[in-house]
């Protein structure tokens, strides 16, 4: 029987490595899934596209390689877009197969026919409709070219019937995939006038993205020569922050720390490799950035030193031309500042936590970094399990990873990407921070754990309400609505669904029950049932300084509970010359 188009795609696949394609089957999708069956391939089923789609987007971010998720037409590849959107944003390698409707009958109005190519565009850069097996081979070549490129997702919309053509060979499938990613230094006179500005400025501030994460050692040689207190965004936290001797936080509506006034009373700030999307957040004058990319600058804040090229290649071209800065006495203050704003709200979030009961949401989360393993992969659901995820854990070592919506910032993350974390890792330890809420969104992929066996560790942070919501509403001087609902008990959930379930209500148990839960060689649903008025409202908030997520206070809001992050901040002093 001669080779179809479905067996030429999924044989394409295999050459490039590709080791599992998750989605749910069905329909115009089944020649693929066929030939799957008949490959080297795992279908990883599961029990939304969305998960696939988030399954896929962390498989590809852990491993920086080709993920691919599918599905059927209509209803099922529409479920793919929440997380092909996250995936896409977070510049994930992602190829998205959307089966589609027969080719006769496009344009119709078919039983669940809709418009892929429209539906796809904003979240990825290619996206086409395949209209025969000769054709299909070429865009199929082109898709995979761009995703692996760095440009985000690919989608190819195939449908069913053009999946069962005869394959026809064509010399572009077989062209050498390009992954390499070129190294791009600045314009010479752009380089100058950035150095010119440095040694002009007294005062210099460094704030780091994830573009600057694989930069680490450059810009620390940077801060050093300058003196620089050196902040970052969530993005940059775990390269950037661990072990950082000019660290002074993060900033942003989960910051902490003084990194909002070092940016702001530096006379020149650099960005470094960071869209951080925050502008109220940054200063409109002296400020220089540096990304590869052109059209994130000057896209958040006024920028008079503009530098397109890699940042660690930037930073090793001007370094040598920098002069070094002798007085520390900016850095000095910011790193004093640093310490105390930590200090000034450690005590309320640490003292006699065993014995508070619904349990602390940061206490758990304390708990958890300190009990997981130096390497483990972290997935965390938006909402305050972003804030416990970028205040608690930590990077000591360097090898940990953190996965998040940081971009897209949509509910229900975490767990599918947990899924996608550890199918890529099976023997690594894959760390989820479910929020109830998200948990709850896509609860059925506690059948996917179990139906894999996979030994993901989930944290469900259960305090019975969206708690970053009411965080909103109350910073805005809203009364809080729609936000509280009736009490779950997700670990009976998950032990119905075959997983071993803890549920702790106790604090003086939650340690014990972390330990247990890391020691169990399978998938765990640890049932954390938390305070539900955590960070809502802090004693030292007046209702007229709710004005705002930019404001002062509310940074004040978010700055509660950082666990390690203070030992860090106090450990930095010592760096401080003594008179």
């Amino acid at each position: 029987m001669a080779k179809n188009f479905a067996h030429q795609l999924v044989e394409t696949l295999e050459k490039l490595g590709v080791k599992r394609i998750y989605g749910l089957t069905g329909d115009s999708l089944n020649p693929i899934t066929d030939a799957v069956t008949q490959s080297s391939i795992e279908w990883v089923h599961v029990r939304n596209e969305e998960a696939a789609a988030f399954a896929a987007g962390a498989d590809s971010l852990a491993t920086g390689e080709l993920a691919v998720c599918a599905g059927s037409c209509g209803p099922g590849n529409l479920h793919l877009i929440q997380g092909l959107y996250d995936a896409h944003r977070n510049g994930a390698k992602v190829l998205a197969i959307a089966s589609h409707i027969p080719s006769r009958q496009i344009g119709s109005h078919f039983f669940q026919e809709t418009h892929p190519t429209q539906v796809f565009q904003e979240c990825s850069s290619y996206c086409e409709l395949v209209n025969s097996a000769e054709q299909g081979a070429v865009v199929l070549h082109h898709a995979l070219q761009s995703t692996m490129a760095g440009n985000g997702v690919s989608v190819l919309v195939v449908p069913g019937d053009v999946t069962t053509q005869d394959a026809v060979d064509t010399p572009i499938l077989e062209s050498a995939i390009a992954v390499d990613k070129p190294v791009v230094y600045p314009n010479p006179t752009a380089a100058a006038q950035l150095v010119e500005a440095i040694n002009k400025a007294e005062k210099v501030a460094l704030f780091c993205g994830v573009g600057a994460a694989h930069a680490r050692e450059e810009v620390l040689a940077l801060a050093a020569k300058l003196n620089a207190p050196v902040g970052h965004a969530l993005g940059g936290k775990m390269a950037i922050q661990p072990g950082n001797p000019f660290d002074v936080g993060m900033s942003g509506l989960l910051g902490y720390g003084a990194c909002y006034d070092a940016c702001h009373e530096a006379d020149l700030l650099i960005l470094l490799g960071t869209d951080f999307p925050y502008n109220t957040f940054l200063p409109t004058k002296h400020v220089a950035q540096i990304d590869i990319n052109a059209n994130a600058i000057g896209r958040r804040t006024k920028i008079s030193h503009p530098i397109v090229a890699d940042v660690a290649a930037t930073i090793e071209n001007i370094l040598p031309h920098v002069e070094q800065k002798t007085d520390r006495s900016f850095l000095d203050s910011m790193l004093k500042l640093h310490e105390k704003k930590l200090r000034d709200v450690i005590e309320a979030y640490t003292k006699g936590v065993e014995n508070h009961t619904p349990i602390h949401p940061e206490y758990a989360a304390r708990l958890i970094d300190e009990l997981a393993a130096d390497d483990a992969i972290f997935t965390a659901d938006t909402g305050m399990c972003n804030v416990w995820s970028a205040r608690y854990i930590t990077n000591d070592s360097l090898q940990r990873q953190l996965i998040g919506s940081f971009r897209h910032g949509t509910m229900a993350n975490a767990l599918p990407q947990a899924i996608g974390a550890q199918m890529a890792y099976p023997h690594r330890q894959v760390v989820s921070f479910s929020g109830d809420g998200g948990l709850g969104m896509l609860l059925g992929e506690l059948l996917t754990v179990k139906l894999h066996n996979l030994p993901v560790k989930i944290f469900c942070f259960n305090n019975s309400s969206l708690g970053m919501v009411k965080l909103e509403m109350l910073v805005e001087g809203l009364p809080e609505s729609q936000t509280d609902h009736e009490h779950v008990d997700y670990a009976a959930i998950a032990a119905g669904c075959g997983i071993k379930a803890i549920r702790v209500t106790d604090p003086a148990q939650l340690q014990s029950s972390i330990a247990e839960a890391f020691a169990h060689d399978g998938p765990v649903l640890v049932d954390m049932v938390t305070d539900p008025n955590a960070l809502s409202i802090p004693p030292d908030i007046t209702f007229d300084q709710m004005k705002g997520f930019a404001t002062a206070a509310v940074r004040t809001v978010l700055e509660g509970g950082v666990g390690k992050m203070y030992e860090l901040a106090k450990s930095n002093l010592r760096n401080i010359p003594r008179p």
